[in-house]
């Protein structure tokens, strides 16, 4: 078949964004189940190509997507379908008309096998699609922009019928009054909805609130972190096996937070200089730490172990793992590279929430928490255990070993060495670290 320009879509420069394309797909009653599997499989295949070629998904590139086929009828024909379910559908999600003739079922998507799904907050309204838009632009983390849309979809209940774009500065100071006083949370997450909504209307609204001070903030109290001796160390990494064994060790041996330890990539183990290197750790901040010696040869068992699955999912044609914008723009095909690879990826394929494509992403920080909780009961620990212990448990024990506070400060990535001296009273050496009248009768 010669193929010509699809007069159902005329090429155009305009973009679509269309991230729960799939989800659509399959609660689409009007095609069969082979539709759907060919849909999906030649629309994977589009966002691929859009991919390697740094576009967006307009009419014109899926026009040149077309073009760039085999000269085989069946599959350009099949490739066309696909293509104009997902700019129509596209269209109508602009519009607000998404799914509505689609299916009445609210029966829940299921995965494909060996897939994970994952959804995102695409908005509902102007102002929330406005800032989902901004928060994009600014290349938050997935994390962040969830955690913001919370907050400002939560403010925006609080207002009981009042618009947001409406709502004024005496409106936030009310409701974070309310988050300290009647919410009793915490002080860090009072500071976090304040951020959340600075954003909200400075950034996306554009609306000056005035001054945002003077509200009844929530009390910070000092909390001493809990800490495992080196016995109990020993014993939770007892009941643990296999790769969340290793993870648990790595993150006590380094001191790492639990996201940089599920981001490290194959480049960020440095074996010949005994370093890890932790990149866009809390603040933005790159680091280093110590590569534990005792770790080395698991370490470079688990890299052979991922150099396999790495192979099997470039024989598949599996699309990159995720990378920071800045990468991605800058080297397109940076994901596919061997050094760019999660050091502990997820066993299933997901679904990138944002871009909707197909790849392994790291393994789950859920599953993690999960395996050192049920290790710490096995190991019949006498306090609540999560990974972050490992990190406390990091830091006190290399101050009770001499190290000095300075060092540890750098190691774990700390912008104010007050935050690192926290881990001095846990080893009673704050202030005379005087002994108890008791233990002198």
């Amino acid at each position: 078949m010669t193929k010509t320009k699809d007069k159902v879509m005329p090429p155009s420069d305009v973009p679509v964004f269309f991230p729960r394309w799939r989800e659509v797909l399959h609660n689409d009653k009007r095609l069969s189940a082979q539709e759907v599997q060919s849909h999906e499989r030649h629309i994977f295949s589009y966002l691929k190509y859009l991919k390697a070629c740094r576009r967006l998904a307009t009419v014109a590139s899926a026009f040149d997507f077309l073009q760039s086929l085999p000269e085989i009828e069946t599959q350009v024909n099949q490739a066309r379908a696909a293509l104009r379910w997902f700019f129509r559908l596209a269209t109508q999600q602009a519009a607000g008309n998404e799914a509505q003739p689609l299916s009445d079922s609210t029966a829940p998507v299921t995965s494909a096998p060996g897939t994970r799904n994952e959804s995102v907050d695409d908005g509902t309204r102007p102002w929330d699609q406005r800032m989902v838009a901004v928060l994009r632009i600014r290349h938050m983390q997935l994390r962040t922009e969830q955690s913001y849309m919370g907050w400002a979809r939560r403010f925006e209940r609080w207002l009981h019928g009042k618009s947001v774009e409406n709502a004024s500065g005496d409106d936030v100071r009310r409701f974070l009054e309310y988050l300290a006083v009647e919410g009793r949370v915490a002080a860090s997450t009072q500071r976090q909805a304040l951020n959340a909504l600075v954003f909200l209307y400075r950034e996306v609204l554009q609306l000056d609130l005035g001054d945002l001070s003077g509200y009844t903030r929530a009390r910070a109290g000092k909390r001493i972190p809990v800490v495992l001796s080196q016995q109990q160390c020993q014993a939770l990494f007892q009941e643990l096996s296999g790769t969340y064994l290793l993870m648990a060790q790595l993150m006590y041996g380094a001191g790492l937070r639990l996201m940089e330890l599920l981001r490290l990539r194959v480049q960020d183990v440095h074996f010949e200089q005994g370093i890890i290197v932790i990149r866009q750790g809390k603040g933005g901040k790159d680091r280093v730490s110590m590569l534990p010696e005792s770790l080395r040869a698991a370490l470079l068992e688990q890299r052979e172990r991922l150099h396999t699955l790495y192979e099997q999912d470039q024989q598949e044609g599996l699309a990159g793992v995720w990378l920071p914008p800045a990468v991605e723009n800058k080297i397109p095909t940076a994901g596919t590279q061997w050094i760019w690879q999660w050091y502990f990826p997820s066993r299933q394929l997901s679904l990138d929430p944002r871009s909707g494509v197909l790849r392994r992403h790291h393994l789950q920080d859920a599953s993690f928490q999960n395996a050192i909780r049920k290790a710490a009961r096995a190991a019949n620990l006498p306090v609540r255990v999560t990974p972050h212990t490992l990190r406390h448990s990091f830091a006190t024990h290399l101050l009770a070993n001499g190290a000095d506070i300075r060092t540890v400060q750098e190691l774990l990535g700390h912008a104010d060495v007050s935050t690192t001296m926290i881990y001095t009273h846990v080893l009673n050496r704050g202030g005379l670290a005087v002994r108890s009248p008791l233990d002198n009768l």
